[in-house]
């Protein structure tokens, strides 16, 4: 499910700040952009993240600086920074022109410039990050949440429209029968076939089309999962494989209904069933 989450928290001199931003994946992929340095607390960040996300790519951006007034002086390396000019100098004279010496590459060169505090101790940011990122996973729930109500909403109004389409198929079952008994005649009198309505072996024909294109059982079924799938958006948990999987039941249902049935009438009604059922299967992608 997308969301947005961001923080920041202040102890012993640091600064933390955290943008955490996610995007819709079946499964959880969880993604730091953090101090080399801090590299070792990303198994530890991960449990807490995981405890907020179950499903979902999760991009986590976190910052550290030290507060105003902390010791962020910085000491140059005279040696690396005459080793540089002199490397320029025979490169000038290896192309045979005059090749300038900028700030910028004294910044960019390794080991010229040293911040006092250019690494954090673990233990310290640690103590800054964890409530940074706490907190902006909470808002990234809140906002989450937010989503999830809206979706709510509209699956209600989908599941009311599929179970319409169920009663309309359910209704129609009876009839199916009743024609293809009045086709059966037709064909036979288009024939001139004489033959008793009553004749065993029309009997017989007529029974077996009635045992094929019986859909109760799946007309069932498909009340059961649309009541289950019901309950499951009033859960307080991540239900959203669970959602996803009963789409492809309700959705084998429908084809299954649609391949006995034999009528295009309810044909029509499973078309319909099955448009707003992709819609459905669609947003159920963005469920937790």
């Amino acid at each position: 499910m997308t969301g947005f989450g961001r923080a920041e928290y202040a102890d012993d001199g640091l600064i933390a700040r955290v943008e955490i931003a996610t995007v819709n994946r079946k499964q959880a992929d969880i993604h730091f952009s953090l101090p080399r340095e801090l590299t070792g607390l990303e198994a530890d960040l991960r449990k807490l993240v995981l405890q907020f996300i179950s499903r979902g790519r999760a991009n986590i951006s976190i910052h550290l600086e030290r507060v105003s007034g902390s010791d962020d002086s910085f000491s140059v390396d005279s040696g690396r920074a005459r080793a540089l000019e002199t490397a320029f100098d025979e490169i000038s004279d290896l192309i045979g022109r005059q090749v300038q010496l900028g700030a910028s590459d004294f910044l960019r060169a390794p080991g010229v410039l040293t911040f006092a505090h250019s690494s954090w101790n673990i233990e310290e940011a640690k103590k800054a990050i964890h409530p940074a990122l706490e907190t902006s996973l909470k808002n990234l729930v809140k906002m989450r949440k937010a989503e999830g109500n809206d979706l709510k909403t509209d699956f209600i109004q989908r599941l009311t429209r599929l179970e319409a389409h169920t009663e309309v198929i359910s209704d129609a079952t009876p009839n199916v029968v009743e024609r293809q008994r009045e086709l059966l005649h037709n064909r036979l009198r288009e024939a001139e076939i004489a033959i008793d309505l009553n004749d065993e072996r029309l009997l017989k024909e007529i029974a077996l089309f009635a045992d094929r294109c019986d859909i109760s059982e799946e007309t069932t079924r498909l009340s059961s999962h649309i009541n289950r799938f019901r309950e499951y958006l009033d859960s307080k948990e991540p239900v959203g494989r669970s959602l996803d999987f009963l789409c492809q039941e309700i959705n084998r249902e429908f084809n299954t209904i649609g391949s006995k049935a034999n009528d295009a009438g309810i044909g029509q009604s499973v078309v319909g069933a099955k448009t707003e059922l992709e819609k459905i299967r669609e947003q159920v992608q963005n469920i937790e």
